[in-house]
């Protein structure tokens, strides 16, 4: 049996608690996140209905121009199954305006452009409703680094930064995920026909059960060669996971100090004030 089997039910019980103690105590009481049709923020869409009432949650799908048409209406899906709150917001002609000065720009910028055109509408509807931000980066796409820094890895709170893919399916059919999202294959949807497997070169199956005996058995690379994995993939990955550190942290500040922010100093909410 997968090392990486989880207690569905308590997962689910520990994530709800989570959302509610991280959004009640700084005084809010609603969330916001991107719908995209994908399984990530569809699990993430129904733990915020199940921890806040699904009066109290903004799903908001944010097509672009070639986003497949399946994204949209599986996001449509999700949230009527969820019931919360649900809006379509196309971001073509905000892409478009900026692009249109830097024509030759790649698959890469303008995907990357995408991902932040759509945090930086979630964060204004934080503000207009009083709501929190939700991420819905999984545990995998966090170490690969598989994401956009200040895009779709920015958020106020993220309830499955501490799952594996594989655990996001698990948990998905355990909260009522509809069954196309958790069958449908995974993807960004930055450009036509992009996939995330093809795009990083393997299945999320295959690198969990390499990262979790990487990450938390901290096994050796001869560790992890002897229980089977091809020493080409493990560098691989391993490498992956030590370039996208910068990903996974606030930015660095310089120590000039006896109480730095982000090493020394607590803010008092944290002392439990």
């Amino acid at each position: 049996m997968s090392s990486l089997i989880i207690n569905t039910s308590l997962v689910r019980r520990i994530l709800i608690g989570f959302l509610q103690d991280e959004i009640w105590k700084v005084g809010a009481k609603k969330a916001v996140l991107g719908l995209s049709g994908g399984i990530d923020s569809a699990l993430v869409c129904h733990l915020a209905a199940e921890a806040l009432g699904p009066e109290n949650v903004s799903a908001i799908c944010m097509p672009y121009k070639t986003s497949n048409p399946e994204s949209e209406a599986h996001a449509r899906l999700v949230a009527e199954a969820s019931g919360v709150q649900y809006c379509v917001i196309p971001i073509t002609s905000m892409v478009d305006a900026y692009f249109d000065q830097f024509p030759d720009a790649n698959a890469m910028r303008r995907g990357n452009k995408m991902a932040r055109e759509r945090m930086t509408i979630l964060f204004d509807h934080s503000a207009l409703n009083g709501a929190l931000v939700l991420g819905t980066s999984n545990k995998t796409e966090l170490l690969l680094g598989y994401g956009t820094l200040y895009g779709d890895m920015a958020s106020a709170l993220n309830p499955i930064g501490d799952l594996y893919k594989s655990q996001v399916w698990q948990l998905s059919a355990e909260v009522g995920v509809p069954q196309p999202v958790i069958d449908k294959q995974p993807s960004a949807d930055l450009w036509a026909g992009q996939t995330d497997e093809e795009e990083l070169g393997f299945t999320y199956r295959e690198v969990d059960e390499l990262l979790y005996r990487m990450v938390d058995q901290r096994a050796t690379t001869d560790e992890l060669v002897a229980t089977g994995f091809a020493r080409e993939f493990v560098d691989t990955v391993y490498a992956k996971v030590q370039n996208s550190h910068f990903k996974r942290r606030l930015p660095v500040i310089a120590k000039v100090s006896g109480r730095t922010i982000d090493r020394d100093f607590r803010y008092s909410r944290d002392w439990g004030k």
